[in-house]
């Protein structure tokens, strides 16, 4: 299934789920700060795009695109393996949670260095996101095969050269609804539209998310889930693996 295919068919309610955490907007800003223009790959419908800088999106989902917002920057619809732009054409390229789904993850970071001097990049260690998170790890072992299949850290570390790698805590208050980000909130999982904008839920096998849910939603109701992960609730942040990762050439 291509990125455009996938997000056609999980995206119709995704900006209503996935709105940017304050947080983590000003640590990916940091990252863009003193730069001009950016161009955000798997813009999606706009999440974490400066207002300070000049912005091009680039999307390949007509229906991600039309849940931008009408002051949101400009987009092309398009791949991120073939970018539109002439080498060096922007100061920073951007892609948050999207080289995961790219049909060619080499070829889409080669192009991300090809168009801009400075690399900016969401992802996470699926190392780490399956020792650490619960839902996972005790829950969809299925996620954890699936997720390790996927283009993350490792392949971005190796296609962007030298990096310097930051962690990136998800609060327990987490606004923006990725996979991890309800991870003190459990029966948010329980939600058919929350689980619809996580991609890591949304196509998996439904039988065996039903299944899961299911089993959560006894432990949660007969105060197991609360035993069992009772030292989460003294902690405010948490770390699944998700990393910022930069690079400039």
């Amino acid at each position: 299934m291509s990125a455009t295919e996938r997000y056609d068919q999980i995206g119709t309610d995704y900006a209503s789920v996935r709105r940017p955490d304050a947080r983590w907007v000003a640590r990916i800003h940091q990252a863009l700060d003193g730069h001009r223009t950016i161009v955000n790959i798997g813009a999606g419908a706009g999440s974490y795009e400066p207002g300070f800088m000049s912005v091009v999106g680039v999307e390949p989902s007509q229906i991600m695109i039309s849940q931008r917002s009408s002051s949101a920057a400009p987009v092309v619809c398009g791949v991120a393996e073939q970018l539109p732009f002439q080498d060096g054409a922007f100061d920073v390229a951007l892609a948050v949670f999207t080289v995961h789904h790219w049909s060619d993850p080499g070829v889409g970071l080669a192009e991300m260095r090809r168009v801009s001097h400075k690399q900016v990049v969401v992802t996470w260690d699926p190392d780490v996101f399956a020792r650490q998170f619960w839902l996972v790890r005790d829950y969809l072992p299925e996620a954890v095969a699936r997720e390790r299949q996927l283009a993350t850290l490792a392949t971005v570390l190796a296609h962007l050269g030298p990096t310097t790698t930051e962690m990136l805590l998800v609060p327990d208050d987490c606004t923006d609804g990725f996979f991890g980000a309800y991870w003190k909130r459990p029966q948010a999982y329980l939600e058919a539209t929350v689980r619809g904008a996580i991609s890591g839920l949304a196509l998996l096998d439904r039988g065996v998310v039903s299944a899961a849910m299911e089993r959560l939603k006894v432990d949660i109701g007969q105060g197991r889930w609360h035993a069992r992960y009772s030292d989460l609730m003294e902690l405010c942040e948490l770390d699944l693996g998700y990393r910022l990762v930069v690079a400039e050439h």
